[in-house]
């Protein structure tokens, strides 16, 4: 995040429209249950499918259309990709976008608790992070675990950085107005349109 607003601040950023929009959004996995060995069982790997099915299709994927099975393909070789289970299910730890054991990393993101859930939200929040996507609906992951999961989400956690979020946004418009404006200068007016465009147009 710092290195994004002091690109924002330098002479480089030069608006590519006709404003500036500082936002950043990351995409994590999620579900929430007050029991987190439940929300492991029920996201872990549906949120482990989406993160290994878009690698399979954009980065190492041999993919025969209606042949190849990604799902079997996941179950087989997700330890190898950052998706293995047995790491990212230890219990009774302080969730990141990966946990850890002896070196091996594997994704976990918002699969937890509310109170880790929140704990992970905050940290995020304090980095200037603007949004936060919520991936649930991959793999086999059910419906139904999908609603109670944003259900107790919107009830337990949801609001108090909803209360926060005036105060922040105008913080952060504040930082950054003087970047911003000056990024603003530094962009090529208009041109005008071609003069048969104009001349189409009127025998339009």
């Amino acid at each position: 995040m710092d290195d994004y607003y002091a690109t924002i601040a330098s002479e480089a950023c030069v608006p590519g429209g006709f404003a500036v929009n500082p936002q950043v959004a990351c995409v994590i996995p999620f579900m929430c249950h007050e029991d987190e060995a439940t929300a492991i069982e029920r996201g872990l790997d549906g949120g482990h499918f989406f993160g290994y099915s878009l690698a399979h299709y954009y980065v190492f994927g041999d993919h025969v259309p209606a042949r190849t099975n990604v799902w079997d393909q996941f179950q087989a070789n997700r330890s190898n990709f950052g998706f293995d289970r047995d790491v990212a299910s230890q219990t009774g730890m302080p969730l990141g976008a990966q946990l850890l054991q002896q070196g091996l990393g594997s994704l976990r993101g918002a699969i937890g608790t509310p109170a880790q859930i929140r704990d992970l939200c905050r940290g995020y929040a304090e980095s200037g992070v603007d949004q936060l996507i919520l991936v649930s609906q991959a793999g086999k992951n059910r419906h139904e675990h999908i609603c109670e999961s944003l259900e107790l989400f919107a009830r337990t956690v949801l609001p108090e950085f909803k209360e926060e979020e005036a105060d922040r946004e105008a913080a952060k418009a504040e930082r950054l107005a003087p970047a911003v404006e000056a990024a603003l200068t530094r962009k090529e007016p208009p041109r005008p349109a071609p003069e048969h465009h104009i001349v189409a147009a009127a025998r339009a």
